[in-house]
């Protein structure tokens, strides 16, 4: 880890703020604050950093934005929310646009106040997020290391939030793979995915109290649907996606056929099902650069 804590990369975005915390973002650079004594790098690409700084309240242009952001950052990652406006909403909050502070779209780790935030503030967030930082990195690597102590339960309407930001960090290593932004898993809303608690049966990959795979059946007659396998980069190679759908599976006893599909060309999913006993019976064109593989298993 003292890599990632002695040379932090920082991107900074401004949601919607009237430039006063910008202006002293700015002034952290500058030799009298000087946060670059920390090894601060300030990168323009979400998929180089660490840190995701933010300023201004969320509006309906800005939120979708954070989302994308956000969900492009590889883990661990902090997000700061710099000033008031990022941390409540502000004077603004208010306002027939604004929904809030950063937390209302992105989970929040850090909250630097002010209006404008002062220098020294925003550089002790830094330090602070640098803690944070470290402390996820442990929790990761702890987790890893506790590989023989993975538990498959059913997951509950609760553990939406979670599940939903498992599904944006894998759909976007799924994304690099096909060359393309626009998937569904991508796409889904915390609205949606609670939704779908109602008509599909969860299962979540649990070490340490952290959610690192999930995925979700429902049946259709007499055959179960099998869809949504995510799991977190950090944990892939252990076998967890094949014991998804071994647990799912065993949800519906009832069920004489299962039906999944995956995307050609992510051949880590249709080696996955492979070994699980799936066979494609048919395929269908989504995008110019993806192709729905459907694929089924009889019950035995």
């Amino acid at each position: 880890m003292s890599g990632l804590s002695k040379s932090p990369w920082i991107i900074h975005y401004d949601a919607s703020s009237c430039n006063g915390c910008d202006i002293e973002v700015l002034a952290c650079l500058t030799p009298i604050f000087d946060v670059e004594r920390l090894g601060v790098v300030n990168t323009g690409n979400p998929k180089h950093a660490d840190i995701f700084l933010v300023t201004g309240a969320v509006n309906e242009q800005s939120r979708d934005v954070i989302r994308n952001i956000y969900n492009q950052m590889p883990e661990p990652k902090v997000v700061v929310a710099v000033g008031i406006c990022a941390s409540t909403g502000g004077i603004f909050r208010e306002c027939y646009n604004i929904s809030g502070g950063i937390d209302s779209v992105i989970p929040v780790d850090v909250y630097v106040p002010g209006c404008a935030a002062r220098p020294e503030a925003i550089v002790d967030g830094v330090v602070q997020a640098l803690g944070v930082l470290e402390q996820k990195h442990k929790d990761t690597q702890a987790a890893v290391s506790n590989m023989d102590n993975v538990l498959y339960l059913r997951a509950e309407k609760s553990d939406a939030p979670d599940i939903l930001a498992l599904q944006k960090t894998a759909g976007q290593c799924e994304a690099e793979v096909y060359n393309e932004e626009n998937l569904p898993a991508l796409q889904q809303t915390l609205g949606e995915l609670q939704n779908d608690f109602d008509q599909a049966v969860f299962i979540k990959a649990v070490v340490n109290g952290k959610i690192i795979g999930s995925v979700r059946g429902q049946t259709r007659d007499d055959t179960a649907l099998v869809s949504g396998i995510s799991v977190h980069p950090y944990f892939q190679r252990h076998d967890i996606g094949r014991r998804l759908v071994e647990e799912v599976e065993k949800a519906f006893p009832n069920a004489k056929r299962f039906e999944a599909f995956t995307g050609q060309p992510n051949k880590r999913s249709l080696h996955l099902l492979g070994r699980a006993g799936y066979q494609e019976f048919k395929t269908e064109p989504f995008t110019p650069a993806i192709t729905w593989v459907y694929l089924q298993k009889e019950r035995q």
